[in-house]
């Protein structure tokens, strides 16, 4: 059996903010749409399922988010995922420049949850909060070919 990872969806309270944030650090938005309707109800297990949606890609073409900003049922608010939670946990990005990255991701109220740290003579990286409170990775490798 084949298998590939298709996507990351993440459920977002404002989805053009997101949209902004993620494009801004790179990602192109490759397809929008509002679904609704019996198929989504069954695909996703909620009735009345409503909500605007994103897909947008990396530039390698490989890494895909799947944005959604639920319009019915009404989107819950919970607490901020924190680094030691049980469950989905973040989505992380290899950036070319990380203080690059950090400049854009200030440009819309994001910041390090502690600062930028090295790993070995791996990699500089850190942990942000995004928008609706995502955890964002950023990584810049260090040894570059």
């Amino acid at each position: 059996m084949a298998i590939k990872l298709e996507n990351v969806g993440i459920a977002v309270r404002d989805i053009e903010a997101a949209i902004a944030f993620f494009t801004d650090l790179g990602l192109t938005v490759i397809g929008r749409d509002t679904v609704s309707g019996d198929w989504t109800d069954t695909a996703v297990g909620l009735d009345g399922n409503h909500a605007n949606i994103a897909m947008l890609q990396t530039p390698d073409g490989h890494g895909r988010l799947e944005l959604f900003e639920y319009i019915h049922p009404a989107a819950i608010e919970t607490n901020p995922t924190r680094p030691n939670d049980i469950g989905m946990h973040r989505v992380a990005f290899s950036v070319d420049d990380i203080d690059k990255a950090l400049e854009v991701a200030v440009k819309h109220g994001c910041y390090p949850l502690r600062g930028v740290a090295t790993y070995g003579d791996v990699y500089k990286l850190t942990y942000l909060r995004g928008p609706s409170g995502i955890l964002v990775m950023l990584a810049e490798e260090l040894q570059k070919d």
